[in-house]
């Protein structure tokens, strides 16, 4: 091996296991990679910031933008509080009504911001019903982090799949003459959270408490400006309606949502007082511009190593196995990343590996089934620990503070592993029967 490419592949793994231990803040950590990758040679400043798919960033940020607004308008506090009133104060029922709530929302709507929006609100109405807290903050989570790549817009791995593929919005829902990623996730999805209230949720029982419509910490199913809730819906559904269009409007998604967002904001601001809504500033602040530099570094990272060759060595080393048997291919990449992705930060995982699935197309070998099979593997297999998706991170510390504890490992896998082990093995036999086999 060229000593260029072990240069590359030590810095890679060396940045790679400082974001995992969280030695020192995970955006610092990338950032530093990129900088050290560029002192060795192994590519120049130029080639790192043509590496950064910008057309994602933009995506990222302008959704982010104006979801920012949405978890302003009262809707997430409306749709729990409806959501406890559908339950008929069943305490499981609560859960899974919520946890579908943050999934369905999730695929519009970054993870993290889902488990911002939903949990602050959940946990009164867990309160009320003498739920305990931490499966329930969890099951936002581990939902909002499961449904993110159903769509292309809810989470960076569809985003980075259509950086490297040309997925394009509709191909996430039927591809090929094929369901693809929105129909094989929802159904998935149902499926798994029917089992866990079967195995786990039914035990809270419910109905023993009346049913709120308001009160003190439980606010009321009420939306305070329904003038400025409208327009931030509007904004979102036709920016979403767009950016399904792009291939007929001939623009970058990012674009899109870019002006959907610059839309957004000119419609409020010009509105002024008439509406009750957050300043820009307030929203600018709140964006995770942490994590919009890890992205950037990120895809600077896995491009310096691709620019060594390693991916494509990778790709050639794979061709024996694809060619003998895609079955046994697309299960062991399956499979291999579950457990790999939950403890590997998820993302650097999957856009490592979109790469080399491209490089096995060069080989001849149909990619679009590994594609499909990996996303969901990098996907659902992040849910088994705080370690594979920063969504997770979050409800845990949700949970640390409301209950004033710690959650200890043991107890955050007794939620973790069935439900990662449930979706991971329905959704395995959906993509083989329909995408495989």
């Amino acid at each position: 091996m060229e000593t260029m490419t072990i240069f590359a592949l030590a810095i890679f793994a060396v940045t790679i296991v400082i974001v995992i231990t969280g030695w020192i803040d995970s955006t610092v950590a990338a950032l530093l990679g990129v900088s050290v990758m560029i002192w060795m040679g192994l590519m120049n400043e130029d080639d790192a910031f043509k590496i950064v798919d910008w057309n994602v960033m933009a995506i990222l940020v302008s959704i982010w933008t104006i979801a920012g607004y949405f978890g302003k308008s009262g809707i997430p506090e409306w749709l729990s509080v409806k959501a406890l009133e559908l339950s008929r104060g069943n305490g499981g029922m609560l859960i899974v009504i919520l946890s579908m709530l943050s999934g369905l929302v999730s695929m519009v709507v970054d993870n993290v911001v889902v488990i911002l929006m939903f949990a602050p609100v959940a946990i009164p109405l867990a309160r009320h019903l003498g739920l305990p807290l931490t499966p329930l903050v969890l099951m936002i989570g581990f939902s909002a982090n499961f449904m993110g790549s159903a769509m292309l817009l809810g989470d960076l791995p569809p985003q980075m799949m259509h950086s490297v593929s040309g997925a394009e919005f509709f191909d996430f829902i039927w591809f090929k003459g094929k369901p693809s990623s929105f129909p094989i996730l929802l159904v998935t999805f149902c499926l798994t959270l029917a089992i866990m209230y079967w195995l786990f949720f039914r035990q809270f029982g419910g109905g023993a408490k009346a049913v709120p419509t308001g009160g003190e910490g439980m606010g009321e199913a009420k939306i305070p400006d329904k003038l400025f809730a409208t327009i931030v819906v509007v904004g979102f559904v036709l920016t979403i309606v767009a950016m399904s269009l792009r291939e007929h409007l001939g623009v970058k998604l990012g674009f899109i949502a870019m002006s959907g967002a610059l839309a957004l904001v000119l419609v409020l601001e010009l509105l002024g007082d008439r509406v009750k809504k957050p300043s820009f500033e307030e929203i600018v602040q709140e964006l995770d511009w942490r994590a919009v530099f890890f992205y950037i570094a990120l895809f600077a990272l896995v491009g310096g190593l691709e620019k060594t060759g390693i991916l494509e060595k990778l790709a050639h080393a794979m061709v024996p196995i694809f060619s003998q048997s895609m079955a046994l291919g697309a299960t062991i990449l399956y499979w291999v990343t579950i457990p790999i992705v939950g403890i590997v930060e998820h993302d650097a995982y999957i856009l490592t590996f979109l790469y080399t699935v491209r490089d096995l197309g060069q080989q001849g070998i149909d990619p679009w089934p590994l594609w499909w099979m990996l996303l969901w593997a990098g996907t659902l297999g992040s849910n088994l620990t705080i370690a594979g998706a920063p969504a997770l991170y979050v409800a845990a510390n949700i949970c640390e503070r409301e209950e004033n504890r710690k959650v200890s490992l043991r107890e955050f896998l007794r939620w973790s592993v069935p439900f990662t082990l449930i979706s991971c093995t329905i959704c395995y036999v959906f993509g083989m029967l329909i995408w495989v086999l």
